[in-house]
């Protein structure tokens, strides 16, 4: 139960959640934001870049990082995708609770409709979205071999890029550290921006009829 405490307490800080918890907590919290409903809270972005920074400071192996963070992203789109498989369209009819997002699942579902297959790639850098992202796919019957490319690829990138990120800024910023909270807030403001810009456009800009 303590356990249980403290990872919540630490989830406001990173730093001192990754060097409490280690690459278990990593694996974990990756698995859970896609592989999980109840994921869609967990800070997935931010929790790369702040690892990647930590790795360039000798806290972590960057290679370990990399291959571990990669399955896990990978393996948790696959259990999201063969969940919504499961559960079909029925789904879509369960009413909103506090560990189900309705309204979220509905979004990716519109996104999905949009951007097809290359939602799962697209999802990864969405907050929120890259959650049900896995799971409309599966409600939606995609094959699984097109699925399965468009995953590991997206997982790798994704963990690529955003451990990179951190890892790169940790090696030319001198005490990064110090920064980090810049730093997490602006991959925060660049994860959001895609919605950010198309709630602004249909807002806004949107042709009335």
């Amino acid at each position: 139960m303590q356990a249980v405490i403290d990872f919540f307490t630490n989830l406001n800080n990173l730093e001192a959640l990754i060097l409490w918890g280690g690459y278990a907590v990593l694996a974990l919290i990756v698995f859970a934001e896609s592989g999980l409903l109840i994921g869609f809270f967990l800070p997935g972005d931010s929790l790369l870049v702040t690892a990647g920074l930590l790795a360039s400071q000798g806290y972590l192996n960057i290679g370990l990082l990399f291959f571990l963070l990669a399955f896990m992203a990978i393996l948790g789109d696959t259990v999201g995708y063969h969940f919504g498989k499961f559960t079909g369209p029925k789904i879509f009819k369960k009413d909103k609770s506090l560990l189900f997002a309705k309204d979220h699942l509905l979004r990716a579902q519109l996104f999905y409709d949009k951007h097809g297959g290359k939602t799962i790639v697209i999802a990864r850098f969405m907050p929120i979205i890259r959650t049900f992202a896995p799971i409309v796919a599966g409600v939606g019957n995609m094959s699984y071999k097109k699925f399965l490319s468009f995953n590991v690829f997206g997982g790798v990138f994704w963990v690529l890029s955003m451990l990179g990120i951190g890892y790169f800024l940790g090696s030319v910023i001198p005490d990064a550290g110090k920064y980090l909270h810049i730093i997490i807030g602006l991959v925060i403001l660049l994860s959001i921006s895609p919605a950010l810009y198309a709630w602004i456009k249909s807002r806004f800009f949107t042709a009335k009829v």
